[in-house]
């Protein structure tokens, strides 16, 4: 569905067809600011990255007025549907630094049938007195960037030398380059954002990261978010400021990938429990050990929740690649196994048998012999030997 107004500027990377994740930017920078986590993220994810308005390559107009006062973080949010909603997604894990993360918490509050998840980096449930924001907002309106080019660097930065860095540069200039009139409506709708009455209504699974050194939302503003957010969870980074994802960009990638990654789980034991059988899955886990627990939590998150999830192949070419790959190698219990796996999704006896009669050249005669007799005993045990009957 296209939206009336015209769409923020974003850009889509990882595979068609994998869960999407939207990420958000903070005040004065861009879509650039999530390079240091693009590549890890878009393994598994469709990740959107969008500009805010005035900000990289969205223009202001992008907002409906820009004089002062008028803008909410609630416009800011529609927008982030409208890039949803333009690109089909009626949920989405969402995660969002600063502004960003405001964005995220309001939708969540407001929107919570969108989100699957929510992260917040070094973000807050209201920055600061409105008088601040305000100031800020008539400051660049009178005077344009020149004004925060010599402050930002402190906030933004845990180390002075970063500001000096080709991705320190970078960002400055994204500030510099911003609108003022759009920046300036960004500040006007931080100082009217409070969300800390409506947080304990929050449901959204929620990861909140803090930067130590970061002086402008410190990790009291991130302890009052996690504490307050019934399903979320705190993680705190030394090293880092403001814009933590670029002070320890491998700290906020891991903690966002173990976030990200509990969705893989859920997704794993729902998917293992379509192709296995809840009674498999119940035996299997009635029978976890401590010694064995990690292995389950393994093959539940990687091999069903991220392998078998994925979007390239269906689950019926999945089942004929693990047939033969089990009739190789011998695995005869598993072979059983999946055998009635490709029997669920959706494969006939003659399909499977076509896949058996393959395995006899390219996996050896005995191999594709036992197989035989392996699905044969399945197949009378499933009472679906006779093809008429089905």
């Amino acid at each position: 569905m296209t939206p009336a107004r015209p769409l923020l500027h974003h850009r889509l990377d990882g595979p068609p067809g994998a869960p999407p994740l939207i990420l958000g930017p903070s005040l004065g920078t861009s879509l650039a600011l999530w390079e240091p986590q693009l590549t890890a993220l878009a393994r598994n994810y469709r990740v959107l990255r969008y500009d805010l308005p005035g900000h990289g390559a969205s223009p202001a107009a992008r907002l409906p007025d820009l004089r002062p006062g008028r803008t909410t973080v609630d416009d800011l949010a529609r927008l982030v549907l409208d890039l949803a909603d333009h690109h089909g997604w009626q949920t989405f894990q969402y995660a969002g630094v600063s502004l960003g993360g405001a964005i995220g918490a309001h939708l969540a509050v407001h929107h919570p049938q969108r989100l699957a998840s929510l992260a917040l980096v070094c973000s807050s449930a209201r920055f600061g007195e409105p008088a601040a924001w305000h100031e800020r907002a008539a400051l660049v309106r009178e005077r344009g960037m020149r004004p925060l080019l010599d402050t930002t660097p402190r906030r933004w930065f845990a180390a002075p030398a970063t500001a000096a860095t080709l991705v320190g540069k970078a960002l400055l200039a994204d500030l510099a380059s911003t609108d003022p009139g759009a920046y300036a409506a960004c500040c006007d709708a931080l100082a009217t954002y409070d969300l800390r009455a409506a947080l304990p209504r929050t449901d959204a699974r929620t990861l909140v990261v803090a930067g130590r050194q970061d002086p402008a939302t410190p990790p009291a503003h991130a302890r009052e978010l996690a504490d307050a957010i019934p399903y979320a969870s705190l993680t705190e980074i030394a090293g880092a400021a403001h814009l933590a994802g670029i002070d320890a960009p491998a700290a906020v990638t891991t903690a966002l990938l173990a976030h990200l990654g509990a969705d893989r789980y859920d997704a794993g034991t729902a998917v293992r429990r379509e192709v296995l059988g809840d009674a498999h899955v119940d035996r299997a886990n009635a029978r976890t050990t401590p010694l064995t627990a990690a292995f389950q939590d393994l093959i539940t998150r990687y091999a069903w929740g991220e392998i078998w999830t994925r979007p390239g192949l269906d689950r019926r070419t999945r089942s004929c690649v693990t047939l033969t790959a089990l009739i190789a190698h011998g695995h005869h219990d598993e072979l059983a196994l999946h055998i009635r796996a490709a029997l669920a999704n959706g494969l006939t006896p003659e399909e499977i048998g076509e896949v058996l009669l393959q395995s006899a050249i390219y996996c050896g005669v005995p191999a594709a012999n036992a197989a035989f007799a392996i699905a044969q005993r399945v197949l009378d045990d499933e009472d679906v030997s006779n093809p008429s009957e089905k």
